[in-house]
């Protein structure tokens, strides 16, 4: 990931279900509500036969947004074996899922599989991978309703959520929960390929497939992204646990940014400070990593903390006004702002603290 940065990996791993491999990805957060009351915003025709349940019903949600999630998975005519994932139809007949979801087929032939049955080819848009997300379109569409985005920024600890996908292949698969937290900073993934991200925590039911599925509030609105889930084990080696009621979504507020900027221009564009930060400081702060460590230089020469002054072995302490407990949480503040933002940082510095103002730069992927 060309930020300029390294992070420590915690014990989560991404959700996609292979029989050979898998990748990894992450997620997290939310805020209180406002206590606005929403009517449901969906009208998908029920599946034939099914009863129909009131649409404020955990049923009468599931009933009317699992025909807009699909299965991602290779298709019949491709060759080898591949895993698989889950998606959600949008506008335009497009599809949200995870980056490590659509890496994990990009070298097949992959196909959406509606709960019906029905299956369409899909082709990338773009990916995300720093944000693990990834627009697909779908080449012979199904009319379903496209589900729409709600505002993450609006959960509290306790709203209840269903999360739909295809678990182990299992395509349909509903499971209920609550969210357990908000705000939680994530990194998974390796050195060269770790997404930082401040997600929603949730108890409900996510297991390997879950990946790139929809998680929906009591409207029936999608706040959420499945991603990640954390695990007992003690190591990720060719390993992926089921769920332990520790599962992460990358919220609603963030994706349905990012899924614009694919849409619009095929590319995401992230703010950076131009540092490459030390993974193994265990004390307080974000270690500026030595030039005799970093892979190239520690600090990008011309970049705005080169020209704020910055210099490896700094330790930045605050950003903002908000106090940096590590560098993951430097990561996901620096990510949160825009490319030619202006901050304040403060660091230390042979045992002396200094500020330093500069403007963000940017980087595409």
């Amino acid at each position: 990931m060309p930020l300029w940065v390294l992070a420590v990996s915690s014990l989560v791993i991404a959700l996609v279900s292979a029989t050979v491999g898998g990748a990894a990805g992450g997620f997290l957060r939310l805020e209180e509500t406002d206590g606005e009351e929403q009517s449901p915003t969906l009208n998908s025709q029920l599946p034939s036969g099914e009863p129909e349940r009131d649409p404020d019903t955990i049923a009468g949600v599931a009933q009317r947004v699992s025909p807009s999630v699909v299965a991602l998975q290779p298709s019949s005519a491709s060759d080898g074996e591949g895993g698989n994932g889950s998606g959600f139809v949008i506008h335009d007949n497009h599809v949200v899922t995870n980056d490590h979801v659509a890496s994990a087929l990009k070298d097949r032939n992959m196909e959406a599989v509606y709960s019906n049955g029905d299956s369409s080819g899909v082709k990338v848009v773009g990916t995300a991978p720093s944000s693990d997300l990834a627009v697909l379109k779908l080449t012979d569409p199904v009319d379903v309703q496209p589900l729409e985005f709600g505002n993450s920024d609006d959960a509290a600890v306790g709203d209840q959520v269903v999360a739909i996908g295809a678990p182990l292949g299992l395509a349909g698969t509903v499971t209920t929960g609550i969210i357990s937290a908000v705000d939680r900073p994530v990194t998974v993934g390796e050195r060269d390929n770790r997404t930082h991200i401040t997600a929603l925590q949730t108890d409900a039911a996510i297991n390997p497939g879950n990946s790139g599925g929809p998680l929906i509030d009591a409207q029936g609105r999608v706040i959420g992204v499945n991603s990640a889930i954390a695990t007992m084990g003690g190591g990720m080696q060719n390993k992926q646990g089921g769920s332990i009621g520790l599962g992460f979504a990358i919220p609603s507020a963030e994706a349905e940014d990012v899924v614009n900027q694919l849409l619009e221009d095929g590319e995401v564009t992230r703010a950076v400070i131009g540092v490459m930060l030390d993974p193994r400081h265990q004390e307080e702060g974000a270690l500026i990593a030595s030039d005799d460590t970093a892979e190239g230089d520690a600090v990008k020469p011309g970049g705005p903390a080169d020209e704020a002054g910055l210099e490896p072995g700094d330790v930045i302490t605050r950003f903002q006004d908000e106090k940096i407990a590590d560098s993951n949480q430097l990561i996901t503040l620096v990510q949160s702002k825009d490319p030619g933002d202006e901050v304040t940082l403060t660091y230390e510095r042979d045992g002396e603290e200094e500020t330093a103002t500069l403007t963000l730069g940017s980087s595409t992927e």
